[in-house]
């Protein structure tokens, strides 16, 4: 199990918590309404940071699939956590600036997205100080990451 150490403030979470709920997208994930407990947090794409690190990112979705959960922690670490989307989903063809305090040191981070049924699909050892995008895809039963 990944475990994160909460270095996101109240603040911040709350910030994004209002700015998550007032864009389109569903709600389905009733016990959000919990502060973050993870490194980072999502915002909707184009929202403009109020301090940025050089982990942050935007993620793309083109699966074809809506996303339900999106859980990222240090690749050395055993706990996943919370899911940064909270009570947001990310629908296909959509995307969503992830944004991590910055304080934030790590390079190396793991990603896992679940759907509604609770399928996951995970990659290891991202190195986010040199990723500023990532677009999933998903074809043929097969999962890729597309990193710029």
């Amino acid at each position: 199990m990944k475990y994160f150490v909460s270095t996101a403030s109240l603040c911040l979470a709350l910030l994004v918590t209002a700015a998550c709920s007032s864009s389109t997208n569903t709600n389905t994930n009733t016990a959000a309404s919990r502060p973050a407990q993870s490194p980072a947090a999502a915002a909707p794409a184009g929202t403009p940071a109020a301090s940025s690190a050089a982990q942050d990112f935007t993620l793309v979705n083109k699966t074809g699939v809506e996303i339900d959960k999106v859980f990222i922690s240090p690749h050395d670490s055993d706990d996943w956590e919370e899911d940064i989307l909270g009570r947001d989903t990310l629908p296909s063809g959509e995307s969503v600036d992830i944004k991590f305090h910055r304080s934030e040191t790590a390079a190396q981070w793991d990603l896992r997205i679940e759907d509604k049924q609770g399928n996951a699909i995970e990659w290891e050892n991202l190195n986010l100080l040199q990723i500023s995008k990532a677009t999933l895809h998903y074809e043929n039963g097969k999962a890729t990451a597309e990193v710029e």
